[in-house]
């Protein structure tokens, strides 16, 4: 930082980008832990307290590609005000309202800019560094991703249990309001030098090389998402643990998930393209060794901490396959990852639940392995044609 001047370096303003994401996706995960007591502070069933959580899902897959697209021109600095001041607004208006409608709207409103903050994160971090260097700056932004997942859902339910719902909408606007200020004070403006038409934008659909990476990576991240939402269930009723011990182990998952993102961020730029598709075929390795045996309890434990180690590389390896596809529409690109990652989700929870319904809940790791047998297909057209398009452009310039 240079002296007299107010505004932080570079490292400081991916790390507020970090505490920014980490608080908009601990408010959206956040109350999953708490929807029992949702459901007794407005006197409404669970199913109807659940829709905190769908209605904000439903909204961020819908709006993904859009939203960002949308504020693509708009200054970085003007964005993450807003967004954080939304957020920060909705929350109080959580904590005070008694009514479960205007919960809902409070719940709605900012998910239409969550993914218009997350993928101007990944940006902003991007450019601020060297090219070769953005994978490792963006893998920061992940970690505030990763824990506001993996934090979001325990603290908020100990507040909750331990207090009241309303001071859990508390705690979260506490965090959504002290990075609004260190936004307001610490990060200079951060105009969009060259803006993009929609027209631009929206042309790089027309590449075939950003649709082999947005459906490889939705297949990739339906695998993951797809048997971690059915998790527990097999860890309690095929490997046979106690909820608690359950418990603690989806808690190593999540943070062997942030250890696996600080670890792309190291190792990812020595070679992307390898990593690309080592490692969803580590992960179709992992799961098929889970189904094998998973009813042994300490290979199931160790192929846990595996996985949510493979979890952080998906992430890196997710956002690198689809922004590198389209360098020329950063924002619209990322926000093609978050629709990617979101329809793989709902995809994902749909066929290893479409499996448990018809086989049990072992057999929900088959639609985790068909996916990521897919997603090999096509990650591995994407690297082909990757490959091909690099040598087409060293041949022109010889």
């Amino acid at each position: 930082m240079e002296k007299g001047n107010r505004y932080v370096s570079k490292n400081w303003q991916v790390l507020i980008l970090t505490l920014g994401v980490f608080g908009i996706i601990n408010t959206e995960m956040g109350v999953v832990g708490i929807i029992p007591q949702i459901a007794d502070t407005f006197g409404v069933t669970v199913p109807q307290a659940g829709w905190t959580v769908s209605v904000f899902a439903l909204i961020v897959a819908a709006s993904a590609s859009v939203m960002p697209l949308l504020f693509s021109g708009v200054n970085r600095r003007t964005v993450m005000l807003l967004a954080l001041g939304l957020f920060t607004a909705s929350n109080v208006v959580s904590a005070l309202t008694d009514s479960f409608s205007i919960l809902l709207v409070a719940r709605a409103l900012p998910a239409f800019l969550h993914p218009v903050y997350v993928s101007m994160a990944f940006t902003v971090a991007g450019q601020s560094v060297r090219p070769e260097e953005a994978s490792k700056a963006v893998s920061k932004v992940f970690v505030g991703v990763s824990a506001g997942m993996v934090l979001g859902v325990p603290v908020t339910s100990f507040i909750a249990s331990h207090t009241s719902f309303s001071v859990a909408m508390w705690f979260f606007a506490l965090v959504n309001a002290s990075v609004l200020l260190a936004t307001l004070f610490c990060i200079p403006s951060l105009p969009v030098r060259e803006r993009l038409s929609y027209g631009t934008q929206l042309g790089v659909l027309r590449k075939p090389l950003v649709w082999y990476s947005v459906i490889g990576f939705t297949l990739i991240n339906g695998a993951m998402f797809g048997f971690f939402s059915f998790m527990s269930d097999f860890l309690n009723k095929v490997t046979g643990f106690p909820f608690d011990t359950v418990s603690a182990l989806l808690l190593v998952y999540g943070l062997a998930n942030i250890a696996g993102n600080v670890l792309a961020g190291k190792i990812f730029t020595r070679n992307k393209l390898r990593y690309m598709i080592v490692t969803p075929l580590f992960m179709l390795a992992g799961y098929l060794l889970l189904f094998t045996f998973g009813h042994v309890s300490i290979a199931a434990g160790a192929l846990i901490l595996l996985l949510g180690m493979l979890a952080g590389f998906v992430n890196i390896v997710g956002q690198y396959m689809i922004s590198s596809a389209a360098p020329e529409a950063p924002d619209f690109a990322n926000g093609l990852f978050l629709t990617a990652a979101n329809f793989g989700t709902m995809a994902g929870t749909a066929l290893c639940g479409a499996f448990i319904t018809a086989s049990g809940t072992r057999h929900s790791l088959m639609g985790t392995l068909m996916f990521l047998v897919l997603s090999l297909l096509f990650v591995s057209v994407r690297c082909r044609t990757t490959h091909k398009l690099n040598k087409e452009l060293k041949t022109n310039e010889l």
